[in-house]
């Protein structure tokens, strides 16, 4: 895969970001990157190769995206410091595939020091591998949420538009102590969906948002128009990551 150069993000950018706690960058990737990372995980959209939050550790093309020099040049600007890539995920939505309920990434990714003050501590890149919308299941976020606490939260209510699964976690602190934490797909309590924007996002197109920013998605109403992401978690350097399947960090 080539990559692009790095380029430097407006001042007006920035500031739309720490306003909105989220920042939509329309040529993350070029369509010639797109279109090579797609051929290289075909395996893995055929359900022939499973991948772990942590595949960029042992995949050279997951950790090259992961630190893709345009994603890092935008992180560094909105983090206000060095980014450690925490964990990887793809998203594949096939038509009629189920959303993720609107939730905060801080309930999943508990971090010392929290985002309690400083939400741009944790940052997630979202990557379109297909051109997303409405209609197929694209990303939605809640301008200004950021700005909040974390929220209280259910299960997903709805079966039918959003996954759903239970699984217990080990947890550490800085001082070596362990624990157990039982976490499930969570949704906002009592949520107003007339607050959420949906976002149109082209293939190649990223969205940056913060670990307190409320978004998900829903379900793929599309008869046959995949919707494909690519998501990567990042913290500043220094900042320590409870759970320990994800406590490896990468440098990007």
């Amino acid at each position: 895969m080539t990559h692009s150069n790095p380029w430097s993000l407006s001042p007006e950018a920035i500031a739309r970001f720490h306003r909105d706690g989220y920042l939509v960058v329309l040529d993350l990737l070029s369509s010639d990157e797109v279109e090579a990372f797609l051929q290289d995980n075909e395996d893995v959209f055929a359900g022939r190769r499973q991948t772990g939050l942590t595949h960029h550790l042992e995949n050279e093309t997951w950790a090259r995206m992961a630190g893709h020099p345009r994603i890092t040049a935008v992180l560094r600007a909105l983090m206000r410091g060095q980014p450690m890539c925490v964990q990887t995920m793809m998203l594949a939505k096939a038509p009629g595939g189920k959303g993720i309920a609107i939730h905060q990434d801080g309930y999943y990714i508990e971090t010392e020091p929290d985002t309690s003050n400083e939400p741009e501590i944790m940052i997630a890149c979202w990557i379109a591998l297909d051109a997303a919308g409405p209609d197929n299941g694209g990303l939605c976020v809640v301008p200004g949420s950021h700005q909040g606490p974390l929220l209280q939260f259910d299960r997903p209510q709805d079966s039918a538009q959003h996954v759903s699964w239970v699984h217990e976690y080990e947890y550490r602190n800085r001082a070596g102590k362990t624990w157990m934490v039982p976490l499930h797909s969570a949704e906002v309590r009592d949520w107003d969906p007339a607050r959420e924007v949906l976002l149109t996002v082209p293939a190649g197109g990223g969205v940056f948002f913060t670990g307190r920013t409320i978004h998900g998605s829903h379900r793929n109403e599309s008869p046959d128009r995949p919707r494909r992401a690519f998501a990567c978690h990042y913290v500043r350097d220094g900042t320590w990551v409870y759970r320990t399947d994800i406590q490896r960090l990468m440098r990007v």
